[in-house]
């Protein structure tokens, strides 16, 4: 065996323990990703029946808005009924009672008027 010979298998035994070392990472980077397409398979497994839930959630709060919609319009309704009997009954019993408030007044001050003793006296 020469020299040369010896060095080309110094060279290989270097290459092949290179090779070694560089293999315990690319293994375990196989192995990160195997996790990964598990991790992403299980989010993807949970994120179905999430959306289906989602789904049903919004159907039901349009139902209940719908619900709440009708009350709205219903106590709309309400509240310009009063208005409308609350005008009518202004006017009906309102107007006749400041006039009676008002002629109270006028004759509770004629009553409170004093004659003075200065006034024409009638011949």
């Amino acid at each position: 065996m020469s020299g040369s010979d010896i060095a080309g298998l110094i060279a290989a035994g270097a290459f092949v323990v290179l090779v070694v070392l560089l293999a315990v990472p690319i293994i375990k980077l196989g192995k990160v990703f195997d996790e990964l397409r598990k991790s992403i398979r299980d989010v993807a497994d949970g994120t179905t029946p999430l959306i289906g839930e989602v789904a049903n959630t919004v159907a039901t709060t349009n139902d209940q808005l719908k619900k709440v919609d009708t009350i709205t319009n219903n106590v709309s309704d309400a509240t310009a009924n009063v208005s409308a009997l609350s005008s009518l009954i202004a006017a009906t019993v309102g107007k006749p009672l400041i006039k009676a408030a008002a002629f109270t007044e006028g004759v509770k001050a004629a009553m409170n008027t004093k004659p003075s003793g200065k006034a024409r006296r009638s011949r």
